[in-house]
């Protein structure tokens, strides 16, 4: 399977962003997912994962959010749910295979499951959207600890444990098990760069540490 690298996927950022502002948000949440998901990489444990996969799957996960901005540039965020099918539809129109679309369509909150979608009402089809493989698995755990908000916000894996808590305790229980398989990250990167308000090589430059570079290859060989 060919995976796209990093310029690549900017490039259909670009293409599906309907705004510099609203390319800005998304794009720099996934880069920030995959700083996130590097850090868990280097754990031994995980050393069997393909973090070349990881690395598209944590930059590709929101590109169906572009989809909910109206003309004027305003997000719909009472279908924003919708986004990782989008997502997934965005993928396949341009010709990447289902483990690649799976990225976006399965890694909401800690999964979505028939039941949920039923029981809520939610605007999808019912069916379980649950991360499966490692690989989906890390980026939806990554995912959490970064939100899009205006100014964005880093949560911590207790933060989040209280935020999930409002949607039941089974869901609490799956994001328990992911920081058992995962562990928890070290966040002390994203809170210096979000005190000093700089992104990456601003971040290299004044001595904060920054999230790893996109640009780069995973910073361990892909097995």
């Amino acid at each position: 399977m060919r995976i796209p690298g990093p310029a690549e996927i900017r490039s259909l950022h670009e293409k599906y962003a309907p705004t510099t502002e609203a390319f800005t948000l998304v794009h720099r949440h996934c880069e920030i997912v995959w700083g996130i998901a590097e850090q868990l990489l280097s754990s031994p444990h995980l050393a069997h994962v393909d973090a070349e996969l990881i690395r598209a799957g944590c930059l590709l996960h929101d590109i169906g959010v572009y989809r909910l901005y109206d003309a004027e540039g305003r997000l719909d965020h009472r279908n924003y749910i919708r986004h990782g099918l989008l997502g997934h539809e965005i993928l396949e129109a341009e010709g990447f295979p289902e483990p690649l679309r799976r990225f976006c369509s399965h890694h909401t909150g800690v999964g979505l499951t028939r039941h949920d979608i039923v029981s809520q009402a939610l605007p999808l089809p019912p069916a379980d959207y649950v991360a499966v493989t490692d690989e989906e698995r890390l980026v939806m755990y990554a995912d959490k600890f970064h939100t899009k908000s205006r100014p964005s916000v880093f949560l911590t894996p207790d933060e989040y444990t209280t935020y999930v808590r409002r949607f039941g305790e089974d869901k609490v229980a799956a994001f328990a098990s992911l920081r058992t398989e995962f562990g928890d990250p070290d966040l002390g990167w994203a809170c210096a760069v979000r005190r000093h308000g700089r992104g990456h090589e601003d971040g290299r430059r004044s001595g904060v540490a920054a999230a790893p570079n996109t640009a780069k290859g995973p910073s361990r060989h892909v097995r």
